[in-house]
């Protein structure tokens, strides 16, 4: 029975040992069953006492037994990220993470991160979530247009959420950024500013959104008529120093471009430098049109124009998406397409 919220009774000094719901009982003098209906935030306790509850769970360092929680209710209370180490984005884990986290905060879900390696797709990662039942959801990135991780999590009805589309008749959760808009967006402000060559550095083939980029580019250069070049010894998982050093060496060739929209900060660096080492000025005979996901590149290089993609809202999303999704919400109402956020000076 559920003692008065304010029948505190006096603390003595934790246990040795991994502190358990009993610990927890004799500090607040209530039952057992009483302290794990408060840790799941049950109605049925009154706000006073869970919140006791939880303070003395905190103060000695309780942690559920995730182990016992899943034999008692079929879930891990896990939540599974496969992230990429993506140099091109700076700090893209980090902001997805954040995000993610901001999304759990107020649930009993915890973060396990796995990860991705740019040469692959990890269909073994997510068949081993998904066979030992290691855990409730799964959020990934960098999808292709029929990503295999894709199909083996609709076959096995499994919850996820991608950050990024696929193609598939098939309709699953995703949040995803515009990157036509932004491509479209970006060209169409170099030839605004009177660039008479345009150039873009593309994701690699097999993603999905290099579709959806290369179209919006080549859609604004087809409106305008104007010259355009897109290489192809480059993309956006390039290292620094080799864009660097195509840019270099490009623009010492005929013809050579003198707008650029880069789709990250790290190409919009290694473009700058490269153009430099030649002798060209940024903002009088070239332009760069930059998508941004930090405050680095408006702040050292000001004279970038930037659009912006952010990160944290879009792993925040992700987040509820799957909530939601592992909740039964229908798949068809947990789509984003998140909109760029122009950073163009106003005239």
């Amino acid at each position: 029975m559920e003692k008065p919220a304010d029948s505190e009774p006096a603390r003595s000094p934790p246990r040795a040992g991994k502190p358990t719901l009993k610990t927890i009982a004799e500090l607040t003098g209530l039952a057992i069953t009483t302290v794990s209906r408060a840790l799941g935030n049950a109605p049925q306790i009154s706000e006073n006492t869970r919140r006791r509850v939880h303070e003395v769970a905190a103060e000695i360092g309780y942690l559920p037994d995730r182990a016992a929680q899943r034999l008692k209710t079929g879930r891990t209370n896990v939540i599974s990220v496969l992230l990429d180490p993506h140099e091109e984005i700076l700090g893209f884990g980090t902001s997805i993470m954040h995000g993610l986290a901001r999304a759990l905060q107020a649930t009993p879900y915890h973060l396990i991160v796995t990860p991705n390696f740019l040469d692959g797709s990890n269909v073994d990662a997510v068949n081993y979530i998904i066979r030992n039942g290691m855990a409730d959801g799964l959020i990934f990135s960098r999808t292709e247009p029929f990503d295999p991780r894709v199909r083996l999590l609709l076959e096995n009805g499994f919850p996820f959420v991608t950050h990024g589309r696929t193609e598939f008749s098939t309709p699953h959760a995703f949040v995803d950024y515009d990157n036509y808009a932004f491509a479209y967006e970006a060209a169409k402000r170099l030839i605004v500013k009177g660039r008479r060559k345009v150039t873009i550095i593309l994701p690699p083939k097999r993603l999905t959104f290099y579709q959806h980029m290369r179209h919006g580019f080549m859609t604004a250069v087809r409106e305008a008529g104007i010259a355009y070049e897109i290489p192809e010894t480059l993309d956006l998982d390039s290292p620094a120093d080799l864009i660097r050093d195509y840019v270099r060496r490009r623009s010492a060739e005929p013809d050579p471009p003198d707008g650029f929209a880069c789709p990250g900060e790290v190409s919009a660096l290694a473009t700058i430098t490269g153009m430099s080492d030649q002798g060209f000025t940024l903002g009088t005979e070239y332009d760069i049109v930059a998508k941004q996901t930090s405050l680095l590149l408006s702040q050292i290089q000001p004279k970038v124009e930037t659009i912006y993609e952010d990160l944290k809202a879009a792993g925040e999303a992700m987040g509820q998406l799957l909530l939601q999704r592992i909740g039964g919400e229908p798949v068809e109402d947990l789509t984003i397409l998140q909109d760029p956020q122009f950073g163009f000076p106003t005239p």
